[in-house]
């Protein structure tokens, strides 16, 4: 009998189930990622549609994927609705247009691209959903003899959800937070990750999509109902 075995606990007992093989068939479980970049893609069109925006964007992995599939862009988790060779199309609606950066993306703009995690494969980032919480503004950024220095910037709300030395995507990428404050934080970008995902293309005054650990979200959840 295949079953799946699932446990959480936050401020609680850990609780388990286990799911028949026909359970776990009409289940249908959250994408999740690890913000390690896969590859780059270059959005070729940008349709507007009611208040909604199409894009088509051309990658390496395009002709991989599959309708129906979610995909990280950026960090955020869009569904591949359409595949055309090495170009697919995904449709961003008003509420993400509102939460992210998406609404600035342009024809030859480039995107940071992840497929969701496998079961079984090695988690070498943080656990990332694909659910962007806010932006932050890029207010510094510095050569550090072999590394880039970045500062960012975020609504003062969203502190209580970050942490010194804790993990943040930016972008989609897994990072490594330091010099956190009430609302900005800085990360350190090694040579291979500022040329292998869209870092490079991040200045001074410049917005990214930001999605804090979703492990800070639960116990700061937990908390405030404890209130």
């Amino acid at each position: 009998m295949v079953c799946f075995l699932w446990a959480a606990k936050i401020g609680g007992e850990i609780q388990t189930k286990k799911l028949s093989k026909k359970e776990f068939g009409i289940h249908r479980f959250a994408r999740m990622f690890t913000g390690i970049i896969e590859t780059q893609g270059i959005i070729k069109k940008v349709t507007q549609k009611g208040a909604n925006k199409v894009f088509w964007i051309k990658s390496p992995i395009s002709q991989k994927l599959k309708p129906d599939q979610s995909l990280a862009h950026d960090g955020v988790c869009l569904t591949i609705e359409e595949v055309k060779q090495n170009r697919h199309r995904v449709t961003a609606i008003s509420e993400t247009l509102d939460k992210t950066g998406i609404g600035n993306w342009q024809e030859g703009s480039v995107i940071n691209l992840e497929r969701c995690l496998k079961i079984k494969d090695r988690l070498d980032g943080h656990f990332v959903q694909g659910h962007v919480d806010t932006v932050a503004i890029c207010t510094h950024k510095k050569a550090c003899d072999g590394s880039w220095e970045f500062s960012f910037q975020f609504p003062l709300k969203f502190g209580q959800l970050i942490i010194e030395k804790g993990s943040v995507a930016v972008n989609g990428i897994s990072l490594t937070a330091f010099n956190v404050t009430a609302n900005s934080f800085d990360v350190a970008i090694i040579p291979y990750t500022l040329e292998h995902t869209n870092m490079n293309t991040v200045n001074v005054g410049q917005k990214v999509n930001i999605e804090f650990d979703m492990l800070g979200k639960y116990i700061n959840r937990k908390l405030s109902l404890s209130k």
